[in-house]
């Protein structure tokens, strides 16, 4: 019977994530599994837990939303260690792509009786990333700026930071001049943001990248153009279906690595968590991770 390993940041996912994992505990205790429960204390401790974990041929389970199950389950690509995910966090976007189920008795059925599938994993490198695994995305623009100012906020939290967040970044955004390189071909373009997706879901379930598929050995590049204000809150509305992508406004583009330069200061974001600047180059480590999905 497989052996589990389930890491939890209860500072992140508060005690939404914990109280997501106890209905699952007691289904997987119930068919005979084995499972323990470690909580770290920020995203580098459970990194380290995983890899703990991991090399005691343990299966891992990331517990929470995108930025600590990437963390934790992107920690074992190439290791050739078995992941799982429990969505626990606002958007758990990754989870939405790779098709897992919410409910704990589906979600039990699967991790104890699937069969890992080869996943494709995003490697990060920038001055405060080095090598640095991420399942979902990586976006250079107002969208970064909008998560930046709602993980700041002091006021807002939840859904209400994020809407309050993404208002300020767009009222008070101005033309970025990039530079996108895509297997070496250089873009020059001015726009709202530049998105690197491995998984086609980023933002609470928006299609970022509709065609986005997590084991093509492929990264999507969805280049939102300059625009008018009114015009660019269309196209985010039209993220809820994709429908964005056939706009001539939005470039799409697709390659193994990307990096992404900017002619100002601006904010990266890797699912969710974004305390760096530009710039910082993406490269696709096809089918390096072992995920139960």
């Amino acid at each position: 019977m497989r052996q589990f390993t389930a890491v939890v940041n209860p500072s992140a996912g508060g005690a939404g994530s914990a109280a997501a994992l106890i209905p699952l505990a007691g289904l997987l205790r119930e068919a005979g599994a084995g499972l323990e429960v470690e909580y770290s204390r920020s995203l580098g401790h459970a990194r380290e837990l995983a890899l703990g974990a991991a090399g005691q041929s343990r299966i891992v389970l990331g517990v929470g939303g995108d930025g600590l199950t990437g963390r934790v389950v992107g920690a074992l690509a190439g290791t050739g260690a078995v992941g799982g995910i429990v969505p626990a966090g606002r958007g758990n976007d990754f989870a939405r792509a790779v098709g897992l189920p919410g409910e704990p008795a589906r979600l039990a059925e699967l991790l104890l009786h699937g069969e890992p599938k080869a996943t494709d994993v995003i490697e990060v490198e920038s001055a405060v990333h080095d090598r640095m695994p991420v399942l979902g995305s990586v976006y250079a623009g107002v969208d970064a700026l909008a998560n930046r100012h709602a993980n700041h906020s002091r006021l807002l939290r939840g859904a209400a930071s994020y809407y309050a967040g993404g208002l300020r970044a767009v009222m008070s955004w101005r033309p970025a001049g990039y530079r996108v390189t895509v297997d070496g071909t250089v873009h020059h373009r001015r726009g709202f943001t530049v998105v690197v997706a491995n998984s086609g879901y980023y933002g609470f379930g928006r299609r970022i990248a509709p065609t986005a598929a997590v084991n093509d050995g492929l990264l999507d590049v969805v280049i939102i153009h300059q625009a008018s204000r009114l015009l660019f809150f269309a196209v985010m509305n039209e993220l809820r279906s994709g429908g964005h992508v056939h706009r001539r406004q939005v470039e799409t583009l697709r390659g193994r690595e990307v990096r992404i330069e900017c002619d100002r200061d601006l904010p990266y974001g890797a699912d969710g968590e974004v305390e760096a600047t530009l710039p910082v180059t993406a490269r696709v480590l096809p089918g390096a991770l072992n995920l139960l999905s």
